[in-house]
Formats: structure tokens, sequence, C-alpha cells
């Protein structure tokens, strides 16, 4: 018989033993387990009866919110049809279709779509992709890939390579490869505190690219990867004109550069794609979370067509790219994408019909009430981009990332949920909610912050 949520719960920690958490403190949580038993709409269902207001959209990955039913009717559907195709030498008609509708969706129609599993598997293809672009063109010398400090590209080997997150990198240095370096981060509270949007200062971060690419020449640099926004380090804006920057440095040396928007991808910033925001332009893109609203795992890679003809020579009956996945392009996450862009970005209609302009209507809102916070107790910096926010919290001494943590648990007692990372709360609401439940949502965490000041 399967435990159900109840029995999970009353069973303490010995019911809860056998799961090893990811990027959790399974320790404290065991002792006190926050369980959530069901989730619909913008609001998740926990084993106590709790209902709380899911302030991240899941993880970033749920713009449509909880089971929205065209999404629940695609997998369903797919499941009784077709539940799993070979992706090694055969192919499924919806696989195709969805591809193409990603690239027109991104401005890009010429480009290919390389189906994965994750933004891990996605970060980790392009990487792959780049250097083994260079070697098809003749370049074998260019495998050196440039990366961010504070950045987050997933957990794969590459990805925490080119991730610039301390934490994720000090256990697993001896495995991380080599030929790696890192730009810095753009954030300086001091230049750019309680900045609304883009902050004017910092451009000049971007030249930092320059001085890279002198120190180890221009011939052995493969790619340069960057977050748009970063978003797991807590909502980290680009300087004005810094991406553009960035994507000039790249062009002139003929280095790739890589956008890892699998945050900001499908209108977190209220457009398609945080390229489209930005108006830069990179040579491939990574995706994945919100695709398919996070259904069933899928994510991917557009790569600009010159960089896919580089493949494309030798006998045709020859493998051309020896990468992939078992369940690439697996035919219940490629259903629900399609079910999820009818929602996101209805084909045939208006740019703005679909929910990723709503997420641009409700990006004022999210701005204007994110930073009615400034003044209140513990905070220290607020920021925005798109339906996306964070503040910054002072931090208790000795005591690293215990503050926003006794935030996150006040706000959940009050019926929000919240993302915590070091001294740092993000709030990035599902494009379904009305202007009325993120302006609560605001207002539960400006109660958590005044009843944890009260705390300490």
């Amino acid at each position: 018989m399967n435990a159900s949520p109840s029995m999970i719960a009353e069973g303490g920690e010995e019911a809860l033993r056998a799961w090893w958490m990811p990027f959790t403190h399974n320790r404290y949580f065991k002792a006190h387990p926050r369980l959530i038993a069901s989730a619909s709409g913008a609001y998740y269902s926990l084993v106590d009866g709790r209902r709380v207001f899911d302030g991240l959209s899941g993880l970033w990955c749920c713009p449509l919110g909880h089971s929205p039913a065209g999404v629940v009717k695609a997998v369903q559907e797919q499941v009784a049809t077709l539940d799993f195709a070979p992706s090694f030498q055969m192919g499924h008609p919806a696989a195709f279709s969805l591809a193409s509708r990603l690239v027109k969706l991104a401005g890009r129609p010429r480009d290919r779509v390389f189906f994965v599993n994750s933004g891990s598997e996605a970060v980790d293809t392009a990487l792959k992709v780049a250097v083994a672009y260079h070697r098809a063109r003749g370049e074998a010398s260019r495998t050196r890939i440039i990366g961010r400090e504070r950045a987050y590209h997933g957990v794969g080997m590459g990805g925490i390579s080119v991730g610039g997150i301390p934490a994720n990198r000090k256990m697993f240095a001896p495995l991380m490869i080599p030929g790696v370096d890192h730009l810095p981060h753009t954030f300086d509270t001091s230049k750019m505190g309680y900045s609304r949007g883009q902050p004017d200062w910092g451009l000049h971060l971007a030249d930092e690219l320059e001085r890279i690419v002198a120190l180890h020449d221009a011939s052995n640099i493969a790619a340069v990867i960057v977050e748009p926004m970063q978003g797991s380090t807590g909502v980290i804006v680009p300087p004005k004109g810094y991406l553009a920057r960035l994507r000039e440095i790249c062009s002139k040396h003929g280095i790739l550069l890589i956008f890892d928007e699998v945050i900001t991808g499908f209108g977190r910033l209220g457009t398609p794609f945080a390229a489209d925001f930005f108006d830069v332009k990179p040579d491939m893109i990574t995706f994945a979370k919100a695709v398919n609203n996070a259904a069933v795992p899928l994510g991917g890679v557009m790569v600009d067509e010159s960089i896919h003809d580089a493949f494309m020579n030798g006998p045709e009956h020859l493998i051309e790219f020896f990468h992939g996945y078992t369940y690439s392009g697996h035919p219940l996450g490629i259903a629900a994408a399609h079910a999820t862009l009818d929602e996101l970005a209805p084909t045939g209609a208006a740019p703005n019909a679909g929910l990723i302009g709503q997420a641009a209507a409700l990006t004022p809102v999210l701005e204007d009430a994110i930073h009615s916070l400034r003044g209140e107790p513990l905070v220290t910096d607020i920021r925005n981009l798109g339906l996306a926010a964070a503040i910054d919290v002072a931090p208790i001494a000795g005591k690293p990332a215990l503050r926003a943590f006794q935030v996150f648990e006040q706000a959940l007692n009050r019926g929000l949920m919240l993302r915590f990372t070091g001294e740092t709360l993000a709030l990035a609401p599902p494009f379904i909610s009305s202007e009325r439940e993120v302006r609560d949502a605001v207002e539960a965490l400006r109660e958590s912050l005044r009843a944890t000041a009260a705390l300490n």
C-alpha cells in the first residue's frame, strides 16, 4: 500500500528517512517536515491543511500555476497514445513540430533545437556543442569557456565548472572541467542599491571579457555563457548595455555567446525570451523549466543554424554529433510543452494575447509592491526585473543564511511560499496571478519581516 501524505507526516523522521533531498537541510527538514499534499492554480495545499500562495512558480517553472486543464489533458491523452518513443535513429511528429514552434517564438526561425530533460543537461549540451563546433571548423584549440561569478548553470560537471556559486563548487573541484575562467558578477549595492529594473552602473564590467581574451588569446576561447538575469543567486539584474557589450566582444573575437534562459525563458521578463527583452542575439539559448510548466522534465538548446551546419559533413549515414539522452524529446514532455505554449503564446494571436502578456502587465504591480518594503526591518536591498523580484536581509552575525530562512518560515506560516538563498528572498509569482494576489504576497512578506525582526 502506498503511504498517504498524512501517514508520512505522522510517521516522523523514520517515514522520511529514505529520500536524500536535493538542496535541502535534510536533518532540520526531517525533524520539521514541510509536506505538500496537492496543488491547484497559484496555490499549494500542505498536509496540515494550510493553503499557501506559490510565490516562486514552483521553482521558476510553473507560470500557468498548477494542474492547468490543457496540460493535464494533453499529458493524459499522450500517455494513452504514445508513452515513449526512442529519439536515436527514430522520431515522432510532435517533437519536430514543437522544435519549429519554439524557434519561431524566439524569433530565430532558422535555429535547430536539441532536446534534453533539464536545465543542467541543456547547459552541458551547449558547452559540448560549442567546443565541438570550433573543432569541426578546424579550430580545435578553442576549448576554454568563460562563465561568471555567482552564476548558476545547473549541477552537471560542466554547469558547476562554468557556474560561480562557491557552495556548488567547493566539494567537486577535482572533477570540474579545466580551462574555465569567470567574469566578475555585476552586483554592487553601493552603486545600484534599490534599483528598479536595470541599473545604470556597471556597463564597464563587460570589458573584463577583453582582459580575459587578452590573457588567453581568442584562439583558445570557445564560448561565453551567462544568465541574462541571474535568478538562482538572487535576481541580479544586468546593467544597461552590459549584455550588448558582451555580444560585441564575442563577435569581434569569434567567440560563441550562450544565454542560459532556463529561468528567463518563456515570459518571465514579459517577452518570450530575455534575448528579446534585451534585444541581444546569442548564438545559443538553453531552456527548460517553464517550457512545459514543469509537468514532465524537458529542456533544450536552441542553436544557430551556422553552428548546426558545421557538423553536417562526412557520409550521410554516420552520426554527426555523438551526444543525447534516452528521454530526449520524450512524448509526454513534448505534449505538455505544446499545451503550455497554447496558453503562454497562442499561435496566430497578438504578441500580448497570452499569459506572457499577462506577465508583462503584472510587472509594474510587483515592482511597486516590492519596493514598498524599503525601510522595513531587516531589509538591506530590493531589486526587480520583469515578474521577478528579490530582497536582501541583514544577516545574523556568525550564522550565515539563517535570517532569510527565518523569514521563509514566517512567510509560510502566513500563507506564502518564497525562495530563499543565502541572505536573499526571491518572489516570482505565476503569470495567472491577480494583481491582488501579488500585492497580498508582498504584504505577507512585510508581516514576515516584522515578525522575524521581533524574534532576534
